[in-house]
């Protein structure tokens, strides 16, 4: 694709934004689900290992967007965090899934709007357990899930990130 194509799929979404910029926002939705006996979660099927541009910005939906992965990296993390937590402190989970939205506006990364933020800018991240556990016992699973899950504290902790051109 050179830059020529690019624009001409863009031009319209850009026009869209700017008189609708309600229909900018996008929500990306992922979901995991827990497998206990393996300590793992499975990602939805068939997702694919290629990343491109998120449909919102021009891309198509036969690719994988940065932003989804993302956020499938949140939900696995937190469920393999999850089922080692679980593990380790004797609380039976049986399955279950998290799920994690991540609102975003495509006025941003498209420059439509130079004062809309470019990026995630609010993160959901739900658990639905199956378990046995009593609900102090589940809410504890849940607190120290978020305590050492490395991706959810990677995205609290505002990480410093170094930007470098080498070559």
């Amino acid at each position: 694709m050179n830059s020529d194509e690019l624009r001409a799929i863009q031009a319209p979404l850009k026009l869209k934004y700017r008189g609708q910029p309600e229909s900018a926002l996008v929500t990306s939705r992922v979901k995991v689900d827990l497998d206990p006996e393996a300590l793992t979660v499975r990602l939805a099927p068939g997702r694919p290992s290629i990343a491109g541009l998120h449909p919102a910005t021009g891309g198509t939906a036969e690719v994988a967007c940065s932003a989804d992965m993302l956020l499938e990296a949140l939900a696995a993390c937190a469920g393999v965090t999850l089922l080692a937590v679980a593990t380790s402190s004797g609380v039976v989970v049986t399955g279950g899934r998290i799920v994690v939205e991540g609102l975003w506006d495509a006025r941003g990364t498209l420059a439509v709007d130079k004062t809309v933020p470019v990026g995630i800018q609010s993160i959901k991240l739900s658990f639905e357990l199956e378990s046995s556990a009593d609900p102090a016992a589940r809410e504890r699973l849940i607190r120290s899930t978020e305590r050492y899950c490395v991706i959810l504290g990677t995205l609290r902790d505002s990480t410093r990130v170094e930007v470098s051109l080498k070559g």
